[in-house]
């Protein structure tokens, strides 16, 4: 097979950022992905309806022309979150998503969670209106090795809140363990996200041979038996697994620091790392599925209506870095060569 056509696909998770950050990244998504669940773990974070409603705005007026990207707003979920806010804003069809931080786990996650008994009133008004749950699976307890908290968080905090609000849709995202695959696999009104960097690698490319910053996300990357287990779970056609890329840029002297920033910037050449991934494992057929089906059938959403041809050839050459005015942000590199691109 050399080429391949597919609906358009969208990203279910993905880190805009905002002012000239927004403006250099955003058409590296708008490119190929129609619409992106928008993650609200801005300065300060976006908690009310209006704030998702201004963000909006922001990334519509740094669309490039001619584009027809199409945000999908969340609210980041905190102890005080507004009960009238949110059904307000899930009425009026601003908001697709709620997310959880738990609070520390990760970029700008101060404001987020730290006691999960506070929110038991907006994840049951959630259940009830049908607003889905985005959750960042890990806790942050300093006692608990940071390759055991997604395990840990399944447990501690996500089993329970499954079993008190059975009807409240849940994603786990950009989940990183053959634990976490099982659970969202074996549950009712649970999916998950995975990522493209969590298919390539494993933790060894961050340690081994010295600290390689640009591979440093959270949720870090597991052993090798957790990505062969994300593989098979991504190509497996299963209903319950599509794409949320976690694409999150920062730019180069923030990776490079000496307390350097976790998330791996891989908009521009997702499309391509995913095609060689699903060739690999012998699942062209079930890219379309990971890509462009699952995530829209999850969020009760129509499928877009536009395609997309991926074709085979010669390595494609992508830009080692995207040019911000704030600095370069590093592309991330899969290695291995890319022979897929879209046409």
């Amino acid at each position: 097979m050399t080429t391949l056509t597919i609906r358009r696909p969208d990203d279910w998770h993905l880190h805009l950022r905002d002012g000239d950050m927004l403006k250099a990244v955003l058409p590296e998504t708008a490119r190929h992905f129609a619409r992106a669940i928008i993650m609200p773990n801005l300065v300060p974070p976006v908690v009310t309806a209006r704030d998702a409603a201004e963000y909006r705005d922001r990334i519509m007026a740094a669309k490039p022309d001619n584009s027809d990207f199409q945000p999908l707003m969340t609210l980041y979920l905190t102890e005080e979150t507004d009960i009238k806010d949110l059904r307000a804003a899930h009425e009026i069809g601003l908001v697709t998503a709620v997310k959880l931080y738990p609070a520390g786990a990760t970029t700008n996650s101060a404001s987020g969670v730290a006691d999960f008994t506070k929110i038991r009133r907006q994840l049951e008004t959630m259940a009830q209106i049908g607003l889905p749950l985005c959750v960042h699976g890990e806790v942050t307890d300093a006692e608990i090795d940071i390759f055991d908290r997604e395990a840990v968080f399944i447990d501690r905090v996500l089993d329970p809140i499954r079993r008190d609000y059975p009807e409240l849709k849940i994603i786990m995202e950009h989940i990183t363990t053959a634990q976490g695959a099982d659970y969202a696999q074996s549950h009712d009104n649970t999916a998950a996200t995975i990522t493209t960097h969590h298919l390539v690698i494993n933790r060894n490319h961050i340690l081994a041979g010295g600290i390689k910053p640009h591979y440093y996300c959270l949720p870090v990357a597991k052993r090798e038996t957790h990505r062969l287990a994300l593989r098979k779970a991504a190509t497996s056609g299963d209903p319950t697994f599509f794409l949320g890329t976690d694409s999150a840029p920062h730019t180069d002297d923030l990776k490079e620091h000496a307390c350097g920033c976790a998330g791996c910037f891989t908009a521009t050449n997702t499309l391509s790392i995913l095609a060689e991934v699903f060739e690999q494992d012998n699942a062209l057929d079930k890219l379309e599925a990971f890509t462009s089906l699952n995530g829209p059938t999850f969020y009760g959403l129509a499928p877009n209506e536009g395609h997309i041809t991926l074709t085979k050839g010669e390595p494609v050459a992508y830009p080692a870095k995207i040019d911000t005015k704030s600095g370069p942000v590093t592309v991330f590199d899969p290695q291995m060569p890319l022979h897929w691109r879209v046409t």
